[in-house]
């Protein structure tokens, strides 16, 4: 089992960025794969982003399209969510997932594709 924490969460105001991070620890013998999803009030958890274990491969979902940037550190067992140009619909608890994998550029991206999961940080843009 995968444990993971996430950091980085706060409020900004529309236009700000903010910086997203997932630890991984625990037993990790496999590749996996890193995910981002967002749920704000009322809504469905929604899919962000995810990275292959190889880093070769990125997805994000069409409205963080060129304002997120998505990246991993395997020697730190980290993964980073860069978030510019926030806008107040960007605002949700953000939750870091993980899911083993035996190949090195396999890519997920919905949420019961997941088995591990952090806590979630909140992210509020101001307009």
């Amino acid at each position: 089992q995968v444990h993971l924490v996430e950091s980085g969460g706060g409020t900004v105001q529309a236009g700000g960025s903010l910086r997203l991070s997932c630890e991984a620890s625990g037993r990790i013998f496999f590749y996996y794969v890193m995910g981002w999803f967002r749920q704000a009030p009322g809504k469905e958890r929604e899919f962000v982003a995810a990275i292959s274990w190889s880093g070769s491969k990125i997805d994000y979902v069409d409205s963080v399209k060129g304002r997120f940037t998505l990246s991993r550190d395997n020697v730190k067992n980290t993964v980073y969510l860069q978030m510019n140009s926030l806008r107040p619909e960007d605002t949700a608890v953000y939750y870091c997932a993980a899911r083993s994998t035996t190949a090195r550029d396999s890519l997920y991206s919905t949420a019961g594709d997941f088995g591990s999961w952090g806590q979630g940080t909140q992210v509020t843009v101001s307009s």
